[in-house]
């Protein structure tokens, strides 16, 4: 049982320190990080002018109370705030929350589409420089048309002559 263990040990910590699960974890850790950057910037700099533009409207105390129990007029008790919604116990809708969980992801995926984008564009001249350097190699071959080493004489295709 215990060279069983050890033996399973061994393929874990073989596993764990591959490059690829480092860098996922690392990943995952910077990605916890621009997580907590892009809440804040929905929060602190993006809400605030915006709901002071729809009329100083604090997107965290939208919400809509469920009907659970009346005040002794028969109606439903309003809340100064989502917060006092909470602590009376009420049910509740927070969909000024989701608003802000919404803009968050939003922001999240651009800034990923951006990353993207430029990775993209930043392989493609890596790749185009590859070929460049490629085609400096190779010619091709004015019989058969497959692509040779510059360097050669003859084609190791059809066998013919190269001027």
């Amino acid at each position: 049982m215990l060279d069983f263990l050890k033996k399973e040990f061994k393929e874990f910590k073989e596993f764990a320190m591959r490059g690829n699960v480092i860098d996922m974890a690392v990943g995952i850790i910077i990605g916890a990080a621009f997580g907590k950057i892009i809440d804040s910037m929905v929060n602190d700099i993006i809400m605030p002018p915006l709901g002071w533009l729809m009329g100083r409207v604090d997107f965290t105390n939208l919400y809509l109370t469920m009907p659970t129990k009346l005040d002794e007029l028969g109606h439903m008790p309003h809340y100064d705030s989502l917060e006092a919604a909470k602590a009376a116990g009420a049910v509740t809708i927070n969909y000024g929350v989701f608003i802000n969980t919404l803009i968050s992801f939003l922001l999240v995926a651009f800034a990923v589409f951006l990353v993207i984008k430029c990775v993209n564009k930043i392989q493609a001249v890596i790749k185009k420089e590859n070929d460049d350097e490629a085609a400096l190699k190779e010619k091709v071959c004015p019989k058969c048309f497959s692509k040779i080493d510059v360097r050669a004489t003859r084609c190791p295709y059809c066998t013919s002559e190269i001027d």
